[in-house]
């Protein structure tokens, strides 16, 4: 049996799915209604978003202290693959939340025989939160949660980046990619996770940066991007 269907893993990761739908559910009608609203379009909200995040994206993500902001189960499988695939042993995750996404990320790493996630995430209850669910699962000795802003908590990784969760405030996706990417091995996977930066989309499907990249058909308009280092 492998870590993400174990029942200690399986069980939590039930429950914790359950409850961020609960929590999300305002967020999300929110957002759908800006989409739907007459006249919108998806690029409009978009523009909007970062706009207001360039702003203060800190006091934008702490008017999200209380939401999961969570990954799908589906997603969240498809990482687990992911990380076994390539044989991952040194993942970055930017965004953390509560701590689900890291859950498939260290499960897959388990299963490799051990690795480190370093997750990055900027409100400290969250931070706890993702902690503690981590510990429940038995994983918390493959993850270093850094609490803080990710331009500063990831200007460090330690060694070489098999792969990057991009999965934090939509305007600082490019930055952070620009900052890890001297660590990122040739053969390095990036999931983007509601990637819809123009700015960011231009730089990953511009071959001269060194990256193949492709819409990711899980969570369709998502915005999910599955992204390799090339060179």
């Amino acid at each position: 049996m492998n870590t993400l269907d174990s029942p200690r893993v399986a069980a939590l990761l039930e429950r914790l799915h359950e409850t961020a739908e609960a929590s999300d559910r305002e967020h999300l009608a929110m957002m759908m209604a800006k989409l739907n609203a007459p006249g919108a379009t998806i690029e409009e909200v978009v523009r909007e978003h970062l706009a207001a995040e360039r702003q203060d994206y800190p006091a934008i993500y702490q008017s999200y202290a209380g939401n999961f902001l969570a990954i799908s189960p589906e997603f969240g499988r498809f990482l687990y693959a992911l990380v076994r695939a390539i044989g991952a042993g040194r993942i970055v995750e930017f965004g953390t939340s509560m701590g689900i996404s890291t859950l498939y990320l260290a499960a897959g790493l388990r299963d490799n025989g051990g690795g480190i996630v370093i997750g990055t995430e900027l409100e400290p209850g969250k931070v706890a939160k993702a902690l503690d669910h981590l510990a429940a699962a038995g994983l918390d000795d493959l993850v270093e949660i850094r609490e803080g802003d990710a331009l500063q908590t990831l200007r460090d990784t330690g060694g070489e980046i098999d792969l990057a969760l991009i999965d934090g405030a939509m305007s600082l996706y490019l930055p952070v990619l620009k900052l890890i990417e001297p660590r990122l091995r040739t053969g390095a996977a990036v999931i983007g996770e509601n990637a819809f930066d123009p700015a960011y989309q231009a730089y990953i499907h511009d071959p001269a940066n060194g990256y193949l990249s492709q819409p990711l058909p899980i969570g369709e308009g998502r915005g999910n991007e599955f992204t390799v280092r090339i060179a």
